[in-house]
């Protein structure tokens, strides 16, 4: 019969001795190291089934291993150890950017698809283990649109758009908690931190000027916020408003747009996107809108 404790002992110890000897591979080692532990456990106590019910075996084999190798191993390390190689059994590849502090965090979280955005997320903006829980705290996976999580659930991400990581809604630190705001009120708010702000509306925004300044006619206009997306490869006009969405907001942006498409725009970028950020949506008024480029979602204001 295989002695399983012994198993696990000798995997953690060669995971030791391997990260005093090959240091800049540490964290590859660890996370092989604890998925096989984790399928040690689940073996040890009879299958994912009756892993499930029951830790007798987790809190012997924790008091051992504390015993006999020192401090790292309690009960809730190996039980996270053991959720790792289940999360992993479900065809989730391992990630060895991520660090099993960032894996810790995401194993708090019961819904797989969830814990997959957050993985997608932390690998593509470098998150650091702080910046990774803010944003589960945050519920950014929870302010997704339902076609979004749709694609996700699906794996099909082959035809993202802009609008797929647009939260709903965006939300804008209130550095001075203002009870009411007006526009440029809202617009400093955001330039206060306009890295976070472009986070909340995806992955590849960057700024160009606010204020933007455009000339139709005889008049100038300023266009709130100009950006630039570089995976898109297009430019992205956003509105601010301080009220509720309106059929002439649509008219003023598309004006926008196709300013920019007309005036800035080269041949080789893609068409110009609009979004509408706005206190409160109104899905009717977007029914009525044709165009595809003009999205919409609303903020909310995190008083510090």
């Amino acid at each position: 019969m295989m002695n399983y404790y012994d198993e696990i002992k000798n995997e953690l110890i060669n995971n030791e001795i391997y990260k005093k000897v090959k240091d800049y591979s540490k964290n590859r080692s660890d996370l092989q190291t604890y998925y096989n532990v984790g399928k040690l456990l689940i073996e040890a106590q009879g299958g994912e089934d009756r892993a499930r019910y029951g830790d007798g075996l987790i809190k012997e084999y924790s008091k051992r291993l504390t015993n006999e190798l020192g401090k790292g191993y309690t009960t809730t390390n190996l039980k996270y150890m053991r959720q790792f190689y289940i999360f992993c059994g479900k065809g989730h590849t391992v990630c060895d950017s991520l660090t099993w502090s960032h894996y810790r965090q995401l194993l708090y979280i019961e819904d797989n698809i969830k814990i997959y955005y957050y993985i997608k997320v932390s690998i593509s903006q470098n998150l650091s283990v702080r910046e990774l829980i803010n944003k589960i705290k945050i519920k950014e996976y929870e302010r997704l649109d339902e076609e979004t999580r749709n694609k996700l659930i699906a794996r099909d991400e082959r035809n993202n758009q802009i609008k797929d990581f647009i939260k709903h809604p965006i939300l804008i630190k209130n550095t001075f908690n203002y009870q009411e705001i007006s526009e440029k009120i809202l617009k400093q708010l955001i330039l206060e931190d306009i890295p976070s702000f472009m986070k909340e509306l995806g992955n590849g925004f960057s700024f160009i000027d606010s204020e933007y300044k455009i000339k139709i006619g005889d008049r100038y206009n300023f266009i709130d916020l100009l950006l630039f997306n570089y995976i898109f490869n297009c430019f992205v006009v956003i509105e601010l408003k301080v009220n509720e969405i309106k059929a002439e907001y649509i008219g003023q942006i598309r004006k926008y747009m196709n300013y920019i498409d007309k005036k800035i725009k080269t041949i080789n970028q893609d068409r110009t996107i609009g979004i509408i950020i706005c206190k409160k949506d109104n899905h009717f008024i977007m029914e009525y809108c044709s165009d595809e480029r003009v999205y919409r979602t609303t903020y909310e204001l995190i008083n510090l």
